[in-house]
């Protein structure tokens, strides 16, 4: 019989799991600085976002451990006749659940977390690099609508 995974909103004793599952990857372990203690920025930011009524810090649970996370921003618009979306950002899951549903457990709890909130679209961004990731999100139903741009400052 297959676990199941829960979700909670992230507490400040998950910041170190989380701050290790971003690390854990191609990009990630080349932007964060998983480190002990960790850099207070993690921790500013943790609290800055906890403490936004529009900010979700969710994490997947397998029993107690932490084995995924996301963040869910919600964001009014003055287009779509003043709707609601849901972005979906820094989705990781530990190495040790990987292809194993977990990812895709978030990505759906997420859908209906933004459902409840009233959001008229959901929208997330992957990085060009990572393939696997876009093939992902599209089998979940996500389309290449529109061509996105960053400017790092």
């Amino acid at each position: 019989m297959e676990k199941e995974i829960t979700f909670r909103k992230a507490t400040k004793k998950d910041l170190d799991c989380i701050v290790a599952m971003l690390a854990d990857d191609m990009l990630g372990s080349k932007r964060e600085r998983y480190e002990h203690p960790l850099p207070n920025s993690y921790i500013k930011a943790f609290e800055d976002i906890t403490s936004d009524p529009n900010n979700e810090l969710i994490v997947a649970c397998d029993d107690n451990e932490v084995v995924g996370v996301q963040q869910i921003t919600f964001t009014p618009y003055i287009t779509h006749q003043g709707g609601w979306r849901a972005t979906i950002e820094g989705v990781r899951t530990s190495s040790s659940v990987r292809g194993k549903g977990v990812g895709t457990k978030l990505i759906k709890w997420a859908i209906q977390r933004a459902k409840e909130r009233g959001c008229h679209l959901v929208q997330l961004t992957t990085d060009k690099e990572r393939s696997d990731a876009l093939r992902f999100y599209e089998r979940l139903g996500f389309k290449a609508t529109h061509e996105g741009l960053k400017m790092k400052l």
